[in-house]
C-alpha cells in the first residue's frame, strides 16, 4: 500500500477548497484582436438574426407549435429531419477536424460560454476597472463607491442578460409579436419559463462559474485529447529556449547569467481565463484563446528577445522533429466532411415541394364491379411543404384502361398541409390479371415541373 507523501497531500487539499476567483488581465494583440472580432461578430448575428425578414415573416424561425422551421426561402417540416441530423454529423466532423488540426480553437474563439464570458468580463473592466482595482475592490469594505460599481455591475449584467433570454425565445416564436406581448404583460408561461431559464442560465454561466463550466462541465476538455497527436498544432512553452527562468533588467547579459528567455513575469497566467500556467506543459483546461501568446510576445519585445517563446506548435516541432500537417486523418476528416456537405446541399437543391404516399387496401384484394370491371381501393396521402396553398392533378398508368374514381379533375392542399384521399381505380376484367405495377402521379397545376410518383399494385382474377 502506497503512503501519501507530503507533497501529495497539498494537491489532495485543493480538491476540496473552493475554487478562487480568477482575475483575468487585460492584454492587446494579434489574437485578442482577433477574440474580440469573434465575440463582436457571433453576439451581432446572434441578437439581429431574429429581426432579419423575409417575405413578410421572419427569416429564421423555428415554429414549433406549428412544427414549421422557416431558413430564409426554404420552409423545412418534421419530415425533413434528415437535414438536421446532416447538420449535426457535419458540426461533429468539423469540430474533430479542426480539433486535430489546431487543438480547441472552437473553445477559444467561438463557443458560446467564451463568447457571453468576455462580453460579461468587458462590462465587468467598465464598470469595476483593470485587474488589480477589481482585485483591491473585491477585499476593500462596502462603501457608496464599491456598491455603485457592483450596482452597475449588476444592472448591465441582468439588462443584457435578459435580453439574450428574450432574444433565445425569439428564435422559437416571431420576436416582434414576443415583444408586443411583453410590452402588454400578456406573455404565456412557458414563453417566461424559457425566457428567465436561458437568461438565468446566461448570467450564472458567464457571470460566475466562468472557467469552472470549462473545466469541470463541458465534456469536450476530457476527450479532447483523443483528438490530439504529436503534429496537432497547441499552445506551447518552448522549455528548452525559455528555462532556467528568472528575473532580470534588460541590461542582463542572460547567456552569461545562464538564463532562459523567460522572465518568470507570470503575465502569461494573468491573463490567462481559466488560470493555468502554460509553461507546466498541455492541461486539459486550456481553452486555447492564446491570451498567454499574446502576453509573452509582449514581454519578448519589450526584452528585445525573438517572439513565440509561446506559440502555436506541435509537440514534433518543440522536440526538434518533422511535423505533418497534413496527415491522413485530416484527409479521412476532409473527405467525409466534403461527402456530407455535398449530399446535403444536392438534397436540398432537388428536394421536392410535395410528398406523396400511396395505401392500398389491404382488406380486400379486389372487387367485381357490374360490366365486367375490378375494382382495387387506394387511399392518397398528399402532403404540401409549400407555404401558399396548390391544387394538383391525380393520375395513375400501368394498366391499359385504368381510370380513378373518387377523385376531382385538381386537389387542392393548404400550405404546409396535408390531404388525405380515398381513391379506387377500376379497369376491365380482361385487363387485370394477377398482381400488375402501376404508378400514381401527381403534377402542380401552376408547375407542371413538379411531379412526383409513387409506386403500388393492382391486383386482379388470376388468369
Amino acid at each position: 500500500m502506497n503512503t501519501p507523501t507530503n507533497t501529495d497531500r497539498p494537491r489532495a487539499a485543493a480538491l476540496y477548497e473552493s475554487a478562487q476567483k480568477i482575475y483575468p488581465r487585460e492584454i492587446k494583440g494579434r489574437f485578442e484582436s482577433l477574440s474580440k472580432l469573434a465575440t463582436n461578430v457571433l453576439l451581432g448575428l446572434f441578437y439581429l438574426i431574429p429581426w432579419a425578414m423575409w417575405d413578410e415573416r421572419q427569416a429564421i424561425l423555428f415554429d414549433l407549435p406549428a412544427r414549421k422551421f422557416y431558413l430564409l426561402g426554404l420552409t423545412l417540416w418534421p419530415q425533413d429531419f434528415i437535414y438536421l441530423a446532416l447538420l449535426l454529423m457535419i458540426a461533429a466532423l468539423s469540430l474533430f477536424f479542426f480539433t486535430a488540426l489546431a487543438g480547441r480553437l472552437w473553445c477559444g474563439f467561438a463557443c458560446p460560454q467564451t463568447v457571453w464570458t468576455e462580453a460579461f468580463i468587458w462590462m465587468e473592466q467598465i464598470t469595476e476597472g483593470t485587474r488589480s482595482q477589481r482585485m483591491k475592490l473585491d477585499k476593500a469594505p462596502w462603501s457608496w463607491n464599491k456598491l455603485r460599481r457592483k450596482g452597475a455591475k449588476q444592472f448591465l449584467w441582468i439588462t443584457f442578460s435578459l435580453w439574450t433570454g428574450f432574444t433565445f425565445v425569439g428564435y422559437f416564436m416571431p420576436i416582434r409579436e414576443l415583444g408586443a406581448e411583453i410590452v402588454a404583460l400578456n406573455v404565456g408561461g412557458w414563453t417566461l419559463f424559457w425566457g428567465c431559464f436561458y437568461g438565468f442560465a446566461t448570467y450564472g454561466n458567464a457571470g460566475y462559474m466562468r472557467e469552472q463550466v470549462c473545466k469541470y462541465m463541458c465534456p469536450y476538455a476530457r476527450f479532447q485529447s483523443a483528438m490530439f497527436d504529436k503534429d496537432t498544432l497547441i499552445i506551447s512553452y518552448d522549455a528548452k529556449r525559455g528555462e532556467p527562468r528568472g528575473g532580470r533588467k534588460r541590461s542582463v547579459d542572460r547567456k552569461k547569467e545562464s538564463l532562459g528567455d523567460c522572465i518568470d513575469c507570470t503575465l502569461c497566467v494573468q491573463v490567462c481565463p481559466t488560470g493555468i500556467d502554460i509553461r507546466e506543459g498541455l492541461q486539459y483546461e486550456c481553452i486555447a484563446c492564446a491570451a498567454c501568446i499574446d502576453a509573452c510576445d509582449s514581454v519578448m519585445d519589450k526584452m528585445d528577445y525573438p517572439r513565440g517563446l509561446v506559440r502555436y506548435t506541435t509537440e514534433h516541432a518543440l522536440k526538434g522533429d518533422k511535423t505533418r500537417v497534413l496527415r491522413p486523418r485530416m484527409f479521412v476528416y476532409a473527405g467525409v466532411l466534403i461527402i456530407l456537405m455535398t449530399a446535403l446541399i444536392t438534397s436540398m437543391i432537388t428536394r421536392t415541394p410535395v410528398i406523396l404516399d400511396v395505401i392500398r387496401d389491404r382488406n380486400t384484394l379486389y372487387r367485381e364491379l357490374p360490366g365486367d370491371m375490378i375494382e382495387n381501393s387506394y387511399t392518397i396521402k398528399v402532403f404540401n411543404q409549400a407555404n401558399d396553398a396548390r391544387s394538383f392533378r391525380l393520375t395513375v398508368d400501368g394498366v391499359p384502361g385504368l381510370t380513378l374514381d373518387g377523385v376531382d379533375d385538381e386537389i387542392r392542399v393548404a400550405g404546409g398541409g396535408a390531404l388525405s384521399l380515398p381513391v379506387r381505380a377500376r379497369t376491365q376484367r380482361d385487363n387485370a390479371h394477377g398482381i400488375m405495377n402501376i404508378t400514381f402521379s401527381v403534377t402542380a397545376v401552376d408547375d407542371e415541373s413538379i411531379v412526383l410518383v409513387e409506386d403500388s399494385r393492382f391486383l386482379g382474377p388470376t388468369p
